[in-house]
């Protein structure tokens, strides 16, 4: 018996990503499309019939911005992201990616030397990454998407500090400027992949992304580099094709910051340059500080400068784990990026640094700085303004993985406190025979915090972990952000330090936050998490549409409302990566996932469909 659809999706809740109220209606998907929407469509019209009862219905989610350039070629099926009702994800972000090919030359590895600190991701598991790498420009890039079994869909930015690779070499990209013929290379070269469909220009500005190989542990990755009339000319040709530029803030110069967001504007450079820039978060050291970014944008995208600017928002608390001091963060600090510099394997050179006298000086003058003494430092930490927005407080710091079991879900603070008193000659203190064995490990006295922590790097170098709330602590003011109107939800991360967090569910969480508010605010959420980013950066996903592709994501509410992502974050052994690396779980929210009308999510589990044959694309922009 022949049949009109393939599937029909039955008496769900839908929200269709206009921003509209829900309504319970009924989807038909013909060859991986929408193909019909109405109450009460005959079911026997469809050879399999899905009962949504119950359940909301939305497009695949949208995941902004990603570090999955690596993962695609070694698992196309992205199962983490896929499981949390993710369809379509953006790589090359941060002026990183694999799209111009391996790049190794002679003893030169840029892909491994610009990954490993920036993303967190060991030279093992890289090195991995890049032996798949199969093609050497930016349209090939594109078109061996075509022969994976592709699970979400895949856009991709032109990466800036590969760019300059390709056309200057990795030394000179970290040594000079380059000469206008270099200029117009990369012009010519950025061209072509706007031609292409590549989706805009991602640089860089962040002051802790150093490169990973000797020589060029002290150098930051080839992007910083570029000076203003390098930029200007790049983005040129963005704003020509009407592409994006991904980029992050220069924290170290926030003026001149502030001034390079200025290339958004229309009314200085003749057109709005689209700009979606990281990032919003209500920051634990300055709470107050996204306030100036999104009034910033406010200024730009005003009649007066006709910007086109956002900022990303991450829908769930920052919340971060250190493998000892290997940690994105702890690069701020000169002294403890001396340490990550050394390589992952090297106990002996670190230990050397923690044992030198200048280097133990050079870490207590970083860890105290504004948080001790009566300087503009302190000062400007107090007024929520500090120099450096990595934590060093004891009470924020929380053992998750610590080296004596007694010590896991207490802060360090609680465990200093303890041994400062055994070591007052309160024995009785101690908690356990192995406590008391590590306390007398510890110099007497353990005079302060800086005591503390050295000792713990000296004895267990990378072997303990613990976690802090870098932002979003709580989630206090999160969905203010999300919806802020200068703000952009679906940044996630995904794919990026392996073992320091995980927000592969940000987008979920962002849902449950809408949730509490009301079902008008999580329709305006589902349109923030896919038509919005879909038309901003100009494709074609994100939509119910009658003959949009049927990705589609389907989420229990009671479960949605009863989950806590920070209940739900695991560390596991992934053997694609012979590595552990953090991920989330939310079992039970997602019940189903479709991509391209296909189940690729149900029932817990994936469906053999994923991996199988080739079901999400390479989306090319305009």
């Amino acid at each position: 018996m022949s049949t009109t659809w393939d599937t029909l999706i039955t008496d769900a809740l839908v929200f269709d990503g206009s921003g509209e109220a829900p309504t319970t209606v009924d989807i038909a998907i013909r060859d991986g499309k929408v193909a019909a929407r109405g109450a009460g469509l005959p079911r026997t019209e469809a050879a399999r019939v899905i009962d949504g009862s119950g359940q909301w219905l939305m497009p695949g989610l949208l995941d902004i911005h990603t570090h999955l350039d690596l993962e695609v070629d070694l698992d196309p099926r992205l199962p983490e992201v896929v499981r949390h009702g993710t369809t379509t994800v953006l790589v090359g972000n941060c002026s990183l990616g694999t799209c111009f090919g391996q790049q190794v030359e002679g003893e030169q590895n840029p892909i491994v030397d610009c990954f490993t600190r920036v993303e967190n991701i060991p030279k093992k598991v890289l090195s991995k990454c890049v032996e798949a790498i199969t093609w050497d420009n930016t349209g090939d890039y594109m078109d061996h998407f075509d022969n994976l079994a592709l699970g979400p869909n895949i856009g991709a930015f032109v990466p800036h500090s590969m760019l300059r690779v390709e056309v200057m070499g990795l030394q000179n990209s970290i040594s000079r400027k380059p000469t206008d013929a270099e200029l117009v290379r990369m012009e010519t070269l950025l061209d072509q992949a706007m031609e292409q469909g590549y989706l805009g220009l991602s640089t860089d500005g962040l002051p802790f992304h150093y490169l990973a190989n000797e020589p060029h542990t002290d150098q930051r990755i080839p992007t910083q580099f570029a000076g203003y009339t390098e930029l200007k000319r790049l983005l040129g040709v963005v704003r020509r094709r009407d592409r994006v530029w991904q980029t992050t803030p220069l924290i170290e110069n926030r003026a001149k910051g502030m001034l390079y967001f200025l290339f958004s504007s229309g009314r200085l450079f003749g057109k709005p340059l689209k700009t979606s820039a990281l990032s919003v978060m209500e920051f634990v050291l300055a709470p107050k500080a996204s306030n100036a970014f999104l009034g910033l944008s406010k200024l730009i995208n005003s009649a007066l400068l006709k910007g086109r600017i956002h900022f990303q928002a991450l829908g769930t608390n920052f919340r971060l784990w250190s493998d000892g001091i290997v940690s994105p963060v702890f690069e701020e600090l000169p002294s403890t990026c001396k340490l990550i510099a050394k390589e992952y394997d090297d106990v002996a050179g670190r230990r050397a640094l923690l044992d030198d006298p200048e280097f133990i000086a050079e870490f207590r003058r970083d860890w105290e700085h504004g948080r001790k003494g009566r300087n503009l430092a302190t000062l400007k930490a107090k007024l929520g303004l500090p120099d450096k927005l990595v934590i060093r407080d004891l009470d924020r710091m929380i053992f998750d993985g610590a080296p004596v079991a007694d010590w896991d879900g207490e802060s360090m603070q609680q465990v200093l406190d303890r041994l400062q008193r055994v070591q007052r000659g309160q024995a009785g203190e101690a908690r356990s025979e192995d406590e008391r064995e590590a306390f007398a490990r510890f110099p007497a006295p353990t005079g302060d915090e800086v005591d503390f922590m050295l000792h713990l790097l000296r004895e267990y170098d990378k072997s303990f972990r613990w976690w802090v709330d870098v932002g979003n602590k709580d989630n206090r003011a999160t969905l203010g952000y999300l919806l802020h109107p200068s703000a952009l939800p679906g940044f996630n991360d995904s794919g990026a330090h392996l073992t320091n967090m995980a927000f592969f569910d940000g987008n979920l969480m962002s849902l449950k936050l809408a949730q509490a508010e009301s079902l008008a605010t999580v329709a305006t959420m589902v349109r923030r998490l896919t038509r919005e980013p879909a038309e901003f950066f100009g494709l074609d996903v994100g939509s119910l549409e009658i003959g949009a592709q049927a990705d589609i994501t389907m989420l229990d509410p009671a479960a949605l409302q009863g989950w806590d992502s920070n209940d739900h974050r695991a560390f596991i052994h992934r053997e694609l990566f012979d590595h552990k690396q953090m991920v989330n779980r939310s079992d039970g929210v997602v019940t189903r996932v479709l991509i391209q009308g296909e189940p690729v999510w149900q029932e817990g589990n994936f469906t053999e469909v994923l991996g199988s044959r080739r079901l999400g694309r390479a989306l090319r922009a305009a």
